[in-house]
């Protein structure tokens, strides 16, 4: 049943709630009302009753006719005028002996109100009100006693009202709040039915466990994204900040973004333009206290009206860094179009020799080609089983020869396909950045040899690449991992940022080692499980 209530709509719920509700509170006003107006009406009746009777005691035509002064047609003719006139049941009048002199119905004139288990204390001048069976049915009666002029008690008078006639009376009265208490439930259901198709508009058409969920998925989703987003309302007021748009103002010296317009932020972040025109501001530069950051506006509409605007940001770095790690691949690229172009160099002259038919020299070019493919693309494809990481250190063999210089693969290399696949991007990422740092570095020296070595041992990776050009100074060493720091032109230093990272990554460890104008030496050990197919 629980379970039922719980999967109802939010409309159904309100509906039912708002009803339950209107419905108690009317059945119980009702209930204290109608017990008040009854009361109240009996009360009325009562002393409606006891006034009428105080008058009809007071009359001279019945004090006279009591005193046998007036003729008692009189008397009666009177009684009965007031009868027409108050709308009572009846009106009685009766001497000192009990005996009516005066009745509604002529029968009972000259018969007793006294009986052996009734003497009415109003013969004692006693005002009394009295529920009983009278000569006309049950009814609700005023008893009034009569005195004459000398203050003398003549007779008395009984004023009274059939029961039926009250609970009529009452019944009247209470079909009025039962009337109201119908008109009052159906106002309550009807508010309700708009309460709860105003609140599921207000609401989208979601119910409450829909908002909810999605607020988790939103905040899940503001915390995973790697761009910082601030949301602002119509004043250009921050209202919302992700985890990342925390982090990269703090890098600016800015601890708390909430509640602080934008404008003090990001100066000239033209949200406001935004906001006023809706118009989207894409891909806009800002530089905060040396972060360059870029970043998007969008206006946020909601129902046809500006409430606000999102703003995305994300350190340029960032995205430069990820170009550094798109290198690797467009390096490797660029390392088989140069391979090709060399191969076909080769195929032109294998051809021509043949159109010559110089097929001796033909045969010792073809040697020569193939002791080189032994020497190095043999050696390589050999001695590393993992194709992408031979096929990039291929590439990167030719490429060196491109710009005259060689890079040589140390005897000892030997390095088994790996049993993570992922760990080879890594290894693109160090192999090539160590590599190409070491051929700048060569570029210029007299010897342009770049020294490869890796070698597995025992779960173990050794990664040296030697160069032999001037080499790097102590103070320079401390500064080479850090992002963006290079001794080179602008926009560099993020070579050595991305080998730092991946091994940091993989949990290896690396060591530098330098003599000023000999030798650079980096060796990098990294964790590395090899396939059981590796030695097939």
């Amino acid at each position: 049943m629980k379970n039922r209530i719980l999967k109802m709509t939010l409309e159904k719920n309100i509906l039912i709630l708002v009803c339950v509700i209107v419905a108690l509170s009317l059945i119980v006003t009702s209930v204290l009302i109608s017990r008040e107006v009854g009361n109240a009406t009996i009360e009325n009746i009562e002393n409606q009753a006891v006034s009428i009777s105080k008058i009809v005691a007071l009359s001279p035509i019945v004090i006279e006719g009591l005193s046998g002064q007036r003729d008692i047609k009189e008397m009666q003719a009177f009684t009965n005028k007031v009868m027409d006139l108050t709308k009572v049941n009846y009106v009685v009048v009766f001497n000192m002996q009990g005996i009516r002199v005066a009745h509604p119905n002529s029968k009972h004139i000259g018969t007793s109100i006294i009986t052996e288990t009734f003497h009415p204390p109003v013969l004692q001048g006693k005002e009394v009100v009295l529920t009983g069976t009278g000569t006309m049915g049950l009814s609700l009666g005023a008893l009034t006693p009569v005195f004459d002029k000398e203050n003398q008690q003549v007779g008395g008078v009984a004023v009274g009202i059939l029961l039926n006639n009250v609970q009529d009376t009452v019944n009247q009265s209470q079909s009025r709040i039962y009337i109201g208490l119908g008109v009052g439930l159906f106002v309550g259901i009807i508010g309700a039915i708009l309460l709860s198709k105003r609140l599921k508009k207000v609401m989208f058409g979601l119910e409450p466990s829909d908002i909810a969920k999605l607020l988790q998925e939103r905040s899940a989703m503001l915390e995973s994204i790697r761009e910082g987003i601030l949301a602002v309302d119509s004043n250009g007021n921050v209202t919302l900040a992700n985890a990342e748009a925390v982090r990269l103002f703090q890098q600016v010296g800015i601890s708390d973004v909430s509640r602080i317009n934008l404008d003090e932020l990001v100066p000239n972040s033209r949200v406001k333009k935004v906001l006023e025109t809706a118009q989207a501001e894409l891909d806009l530069e800002y530089n905060l206290h040396g972060i360059t950051l870029l970043s998007n506006t969008v206006a946020l509409n909601v129902e046809g009206k500006i409430v606000g605007a999102i703003s995305t940001f994300r350190d340029k770095t960032d995205i430069k860094q990820l170009a550094e790690e798109l290198s690797g691949v467009k390096v490797y690229a660029e390392a088989l179009r140069a391979q090709t172009h060399e191969f076909m160099n080769k195929i032109h002259v294998i051809l021509g020799m043949i159109h010559m038919k110089s097929y001796d020299r033909l045969a010792h070019y073809v040697s020569q080609i193939e002791n080189q493919y032994q020497i190095g693309i043999g050696s390589a494809v050999r001695k590393i089983k993992d194709p992408v990481l031979a096929g990039f250190i291929l590439g990167k063999i030719s490429y060196a020869r491109e710009i005259g210089c060689e890079i040589v693969l140390n005897e000892e290399c030997f390095l088994p396909q790996s049993a993570d696949s992922g760990i080879i991007h890594d290894l693109v990422t160090i192999v090539g950045n160590l590599l190409d740092n070491a051929l700048e570095a060569v570029a210029a020296a007299e010897n342009k040899e770049v020294d490869l070595k890796l070698v597995y041992d025992e779960e173990e990776l050794l990664i040296e690449v030697k160069d032999y050009g001037p080499g790097i100074s102590e103070e320079i060493k401390k500064q080479i991992f850090e992002k963006g720091y290079s001794t080179k032109a602008n926009n560099r230093g993020f070579g050595l940022f991305l080998v730092n990272k991946s091994v940091v990554r993989r949990n290896g460890q690396m060591e530098v080692s330098s003599q000023e104008n000999k030798e650079t030496v980096f060796r990098i050990y990294l964790p590395y499980k090899m396939m059981e197919e590796s030695y097939d």
